[in-house]
């Protein structure tokens, strides 16, 4: 584990291996970078391979008065700028897939390739009105109990009953356990990335590639409407929302099928 200051703030990752891209894998609310394990161990022989905790996560700082998802993706910024990563490929689950979003029309010169894993199912739309009290509801809840309304959360959205029970038992603890004042901060700005998502879309130079378990529906028509410079759907089979945890060997074999296409698009620049 290595450490660079971003923001005034201590951030951890890990680099392994080498080659002619780098992954740069970038984790979801609540987790960590270890979650991603079974990609390290996949990828590292044949490219370099970056994880990173994002700050207020897993080994990272948590020393801010100040959370914004701008100041999360600067992060990513930073650890590419201070690494100097070139031929990079971002891959982003969840709330790393919007801050790859971010950081990629941030700092675009190194970044070939762009990777969300179940992520952007309703990519640049709003929610629709009838569910604005639920979001103040949301928010009221976790201002009060918060360790409660995170574990609802999760059970509601994140997982199934079919979710294999050790990981839902890893997912709840996560996310009861998580660092309060940068979740009490970022809480309503997810309701809000919409916003960004479509500012950000026409920006973004590659292809929006999407790997995404199909036990929640992914919204074609706003991929259509949306990713502008084009964007590929690989559906995998799944209960919850974690399939590095589920399922590492399908998840696996789709970002292998993505990587190869990004450099095979590289090569012909």
């Amino acid at each position: 584990m290595k450490t660079i200051i971003s923001n005034g703030t201590p951030i951890s990752y890990h680099s392994y291996g080498s080659g002619p891209a780098t992954l740069f894998f970038l984790h979801g609310s609540f987790i960590d970078q270890s979650y991603w394990k079974e990609q390290v161990s996949f990828f590292k022989e044949k490219y370099r391979v970056v994880t990173m905790d994002l700050a207020g996560h897993g080994e990272s700082g948590t020393n801010r008065a100040v959370w914004t998802l701008e100041n999360m993706a600067d992060d990513v910024v930073n650890v590419i700028r201070e690494l100097q990563l070139e031929n990079v490929v971002l891959v982003g689950h969840s709330l790393g897939g919007n801050l790859a979003l971010i950081a990629a029309t941030r700092y675009p010169e190194p970044i070939i390739g762009f990777i969300a894993v179940d992520n952007f199912k309703n990519l640049a739309t709003p929610l629709p009105a009838e569910y604005e009290s639920q979001v103040t509801e949301i928010i009221e809840s976790s201002r009060k109990a918060y360790a409660d309304t995170n574990e609802h959360y999760a059970r509601m959205v994140l997982l199934t009953p079919a979710t294999p029970q050790w990981i839902t038992d890893k997912i709840v603890a996560a996310y009861r356990n998580s660092y309060e004042p940068m979740g009490q901060q970022t809480l309503p700005q997810f309701f809000e990335m919409y916003r960004i998502e479509q500012e950000a879309m026409p920006l973004l130079r590659p292809k929006m590639n999407l790997i995404n378990v199909n036990y929640y529906p992914t919204n074609v028509d706003a991929l259509e409407e949306h990713a502008v410079n084009g964007y590929t759907l690989i559906e995998i089979a799944g209960t919850c929302h974690y399939p590095m945890l589920e399922s590492p060997k399908a998840l696996n074999e789709a970002l292998d099928e993505v990587i190869d296409s990004v450099l095979e698009v590289k090569t012909t620049y």
